[in-house]
């Protein structure tokens, strides 16, 4: 039976609950994801209350008319940063993510700028160059694992963007320790030390929270002396991300704290390298798994003079955007959007929601609705070209104040990544079966990497 929040009388109309024990819930979460939701919204439909170990109880929903409800409503009516704690080890108290009312509004509108306009355009030529750099290594005969290659390359990108770091000491010491914390997390059961408190417990360098407190605390002392040497040289900022927020300065003309800006700059070595790497090796899989769609994308690509084309017009190839795009809708990175927990009662679809009902719009079961995207488990960029979707039935990035803000970004980093491979490498897939997601903490990445071939090279 559900748990109501303190004073919740239960005379509410609610969502279907599903009968299955809270423990059973949460081993097929964490070990089947896909087929779980899959279960529940043939027996429940588009609206049902979940539960999970650790977690409170949950109303799922993937109807857009009630997403564009959740995300269009008023900001003041949830909280979502204590909906979200599972990630604070990762990134910190101070982390955007974690953050509501004011003191959100207020630190979004000081990380905005960096990811939109001319700011952004002028990391194009960065990204091209890296992906130049990284790939260049590769050589024909030669097999690979698309994953940590992509991820290699998303973290040069941002470690460059964010910091301004392109080498040196401290740059391969970031490097090396955020992929060594973010394969802590690497198998679908070692997730259970985020989802659970009770297991986060240090007990040495050997056990697995304790290696992973340790590497966190190495990589703090990298960051504050990264942040204390640059905030001496704020006489000459330059154009990375870093530099734009030591300048920032609140309504009250206040800088933000050492603090706050290591728990953002981890907000975004974690979410914007490892999503996007994930993205590209998925994207990698399907444009070799189908082979008319690689074709249709060669052809896009010939048609421009990718080696002197402006990066923000190779952003623009029609099907180059539907290719991504249909990558974040058939697997997502995330599977749910941010959480949003109601500060008061709510109506929807008929249902009434007490105050204190946690609400997560599931991002895979709304890209696979039939009614929307007919054979939903058919890679079919075409989709993208034929019509397009409201911001309430295609949602890989979230939606509302929620909205992941790297999102432009994230898309421009993939479409450039992607032409700079497809334009110098002739590639064969490997794998013989299809891949299917695998949890890697809280995002879900191709099982195994997605092996691939050079075949030729231009």
């Amino acid at each position: 039976m559900i748990t109501f929040p303190e004073n919740v009388q239960t005379s509410y109309k609610l969502p279907p609950q599903a009968t299955e024990p809270r423990w059973y819930q949460t081993a097929r979460a964490i070990i089947q994801p896909i087929e779980n939701l899959d279960w529940h919204q043939k027996k429940y439909g588009d609206i049902f209350i979940s539960r999970f170990a650790g977690f409170p109880t949950q109303v799922i929903i993937s109807n857009p008319q009630a997403i564009q409800e959740l995300f269009t409503a008023d900001a003041k009516l949830f909280e979502s940063g204590s909906g979200n704690k599972v990630i604070q080890p990762l990134v910190g108290t101070n982390s955007l993510i974690l953050l509501d009312g004011d003191r959100h509004l207020q630190q979004r509108k000081l990380l905005m700028p960096p990811f939109h306009g001319e700011r952004m355009k002028a990391y194009g030529n960065l990204i091209c160059e890296i992906a130049n750099q990284i790939t260049s290594q590769w050589q024909v005969g030669q097999s690979f694992i698309a994953r940590p290659n992509m991820q290699e390359i998303s973290l040069k990108v941002i470690l460059s963007a964010v910091f301004g770091l392109k080498e040196g000491e401290r740059y391969q010491k970031i490097q090396q320790i955020l992929v060594e914390m973010l394969d802590t997390f690497n198998a679908p059961l070692s997730v259970v030390f985020l989802f659970f408190q009770s297991l986060q417990r240090d007990l040495g360098a050997w056990s697995p929270w304790g290696k992973f407190i340790r590497r966190r605390q190495q990589l703090d002392e990298l960051i504050y002396q990264e942040i204390r040497e640059r905030r001496h040289q704020a006489d000459s900022p330059g154009e990375d991300i870093m530099s734009l927020l030591l300048s920032a300065r609140d309504e009250n003309g206040q800088p933000m704290s050492d603090e706050e800006l290591r728990d953002e700059l981890m907000t975004m070595l974690f979410a914007g390298h490892e999503t996007t790497a994930i993205a590209l090796a998925w994207a990698l899989y399907w444009i070799h798994y189908v082979p008319e769609v690689r074709e249709k994308l060669l052809q896009e690509l010939n048609s421009v003079d990718i080696s002197s084309a402006d990066p923000t017009t190779i952003a623009q190839l029609p099907y180059l955007n539907a290719v991504c795009s249909e990558t974040l809708r058939i697997y997502p990175i995330v599977f749910f959007s941010l959480p949003r927990i109601l500060q008061a009662p709510m109506q929807l679809m008929g249902y009434d929601l007490p105050k204190g009902m946690t609400i997560s719009a599931c991002i895979y079961l709304t890209h696979h609705r039939p009614d929307i995207y007919p054979e939903p488990q058919r890679f079919r960029p075409e989709r993208f070209l034929e019509r397009q979707f409201s911001p309430y039935e295609f949602v890989p990035f979230g939606g509302g104040n929620r909205r992941c803000l790297g999102m432009a970004f994230a898309l421009f980093e993939m479409k450039l990544v992607l032409t700079t491979i497809l334009s110098h490498y002739s590639l064969e897939l490997l794998e013989k079966a299809p891949i299917k997601p695998v949890r890697r903490g809280i995002v879900f990445t191709p099982a195994g990497g997605v092996h691939l071939m050079v075949k030729d090279k231009f």
